[in-house]
């Protein structure tokens, strides 16, 4: 009895695995017997012109920030890499000599403005007299011209006292622009001296600094204009790309090896933070539309140097030879080798890897 019973479940265990082998045996048919297929799309692609490129700073966009005053440096707030808004306090300069100056500066505007109101009392009193005939004429013109100077001395001595006012605010050295540091020059505890040139403390290179610089060919250069939208890739981020909008096209050819090439200038839209300067560029500068036919990316196959689709034909699958224009959003402009009405088979999708009996 229990050798039958255990006969009846190995039947039933193999009755088991034979069923779902064949049903995974259909499953697999039936998915190479049904392969994707897609039909070519009359879109509006863009018309574009191909160049190399490189990032580069604007004209001054590299902003040096120096020292107005001489003296020790007290604090130093930056460091390289980092951001700064306009208007920051990069670096302060020691202030004890200059509040010095500027207390000596107002002691001398405040016996200035004494030695001036006695002059202008020795001048009323002199007016008086003079009225009444007790003094000579001359002799109190001369305490009224003595007034006047004692007043343009005590006004010298106010814009003395602002101008070092002016000194003081030059203690702190502030950020002209926003943007990130790229070089410091000096450090805590340092003297500078700013009596011919002003040090340079630290560099400052601003937001929205890049630009792209592409070299487009004099054969390509007429059917650009400014405002064309430029996508481009740098080779540090392949798969991402960049955008902008030509801004400028140069006047003069730059000639290499014979080669005549024209600066096309475009400003970047977005994600310049991720660039830097003097990467190189693959740019493509879109100048106008056009209709054509389009496929998903993942229609097209290479044999080499060769690009080709795979189309439906009555015999089974026929291969066509294509020639692909630019890929955008995952499809790509074939601008020769198929129609309309073409069937096309669609590259087959990864397939999982099968479970492992073992495990």
């Amino acid at each position: 009895m229990r050798r039958s019973a255990i006969a009846i479940l190995l039947l039933a265990a193999v009755g088991a695995a034979t069923g779902f082998y064949v049903v995974r045996s259909n499953e697999r048919r039936s998915s190479m017997a049904e392969p994707r297929t897609v039909r070519p799309e009359r879109r509006m692609v863009p018309a574009t012109v191909n160049a190399t490129g490189t990032v580069r700073l604007r004209v001054g966009a590299e902003v040096r920030v120096g020292s107005q005053l001489s003296g020790i440096v007290k604090k130093l707030n930056v460091t390289v890499g980092s951001h700064v808004a306009a208007g920051a306090i990069i670096a302060e300069i020691d202030d004890a000599p200059v509040r010095a100056r500027l207390a000596q500066a107002e002691a001398q505007a405040e016996l200035d403005r004494a030695g001036m109101q006695r002059a202008q009392v020795n001048a009323a009193r002199a007016q008086e007299l003079a009225a009444q005939g007790l003094i000579p004429v001359q002799q109190q013109q001369d305490l009224q011209l003595a007034f006047q100077e004692a007043a343009a001395k005590y006004e010298k001595s106010l814009r003395d006292r602002d101008l070092v006012k002016v000194d003081l605010g030059y203690v702190s050295i502030r950020a002209p622009i926003s943007g990130t540091i790229a070089s410091v020059s000096t450090q805590e505890g340092e003297t500078v001296a700013a009596s011919f040139t002003a040090p340079t403390f630290v560099t400052i290179i601003g937001d929205n600094a890049l630009q792209l610089v592409a070299m487009v060919d004099e054969t390509d250069i007429a059917a650009v204009r400014r405002g064309n939208p430029v996508r481009f890739t740098v080779d540090s981020y392949p798969a991402q790309d960049f955008f902008g909008a030509v801004e400028s096209i140069a006047p003069k050819a730059t000639i290499v090896s014979g080669v005549v090439n024209y600066e096309v200038n475009a400003g970047i839209r977005r994600d310049a933070r991720l660039l830097k300067p003097d990467m190189t560029a693959n740019v493509a500068i879109q100048t106008a539309q056009h209709e054509s036919l389009v496929l998903p990316a993942d229609a097209l196959r290479r044999d080499g140097e060769q690009t080709y689709v795979l189309v439906r034909g009555p015999a089974g699958p026929e291969r066509r030879s294509v020639v692909p224009g630019p890929k955008e959003a995952g499809m790509v402009e074939i601008r020769k080798g198929i129609s309309q009405d073409d069937v096309v088979l669609l590259l087959p999708p990864e397939q999982p890897k099968p479970a492992d009996p073992r495990e």
